[in-house]
């Protein structure tokens, strides 16, 4: 059986007419309630705005199996499921989520833009949980051949609060805190300190930004970062558009 792997999405380029954008894989990282939907979602409106074509997904989830995957992951109910099931499960959906949706979009030349990636295992199952990074690096390895993101953007964001607003989200959008929110304080620790050891650990592909600041700050950085690694003129047609409005 053949495996499902990232193909390197630097060297496809984009399937918009008259573009010479290569196609990208970026991911947005950090603990629920940071602001990541939000950066993405701007993100996104700023590459279709310039003729990109972008394929938004999340994880767990992305795909109907994986949307089925996700419901047991986040369901309170399922409160006794052991640390090496829930990372299984993970990639489980994210082997899904690559041969269905990532791969044939970058094979397009489209950019992707994912809400969690591998990133988001290795801070939940790894550190929260206690497994550590080894056992979720060589899944990865195993599965998805070790391929990562272009860019991974890390929302760097007070613990109590982001936990605060996610689980006021859950409770507003399910009636219900998720399986995650469920947990205390130390765990979220342990995630928020395992991204930030990621981040150290992989200084070119991480960009680490601050998010208790203003949504706009926090956008304008993002597109100031991604004009540097990719797209040199972003800020200025951005600038533009300011001025011209």
């Amino acid at each position: 059986m053949t495996e499902p792997r990232i193909m390197p999405a630097h060297g496809l380029k984009s399937g918009v007419a008259g573009s010479n954008t290569a196609a990208r894989f970026v991911t947005f990282e950090g603990m629920d309630g940071s602001g990541k939907s939000t950066q993405l979602s701007l993100l996104a409106a700023t590459l279709k705005g310039l003729g990109i074509g972008v394929v938004l997904t999340r994880e767990p989830g992305g795909t109907p199996l994986g949307e089925t995957i996700r419901g047991l992951l986040l369901d309170a109910n399922s409160r006794g499921m052991h640390a090496t099931t829930e990372l299984a499960l993970m990639f489980a959906s994210r082997a899904q989520l690559v041969a269905e949706v990532i791969e044939p979009a970058l094979m397009r030349g489209d950019w992707v833009l994912c809400d969690r990636f591998v990133d988001s295992s290795e801070a939940y199952q790894g550190g929260g949980r206690g497994l550590g990074s080894d056992a979720v690096l060589a899944i990865h390895r195993a599965l998805l051949g070790g391929r990562a993101p272009d860019l991974t953007i890390l929302l760097d964001h007070d613990v109590a609060e982001s936990v605060s607003r996610a689980r006021v989200r859950s409770i507003a959008i399910e009636g219900k805190e998720s399986r995650f929110e469920e947990e205390g304080q130390y765990f979220f620790e342990r995630v928020k300190k395992a991204f930030l050891l990621i981040a150290s650990r992989e200084p070119e592909r991480v960009f680490v930004t601050d998010a208790k600041r203003p949504v706009q700050v926090i956008h304008e950085e993002i597109l100031r970062e991604i004009s540097r690694r990719f797209l040199p003129d972003l800020v200025l047609r951005h600038d533009l558009e300011e001025v011209n409005q």
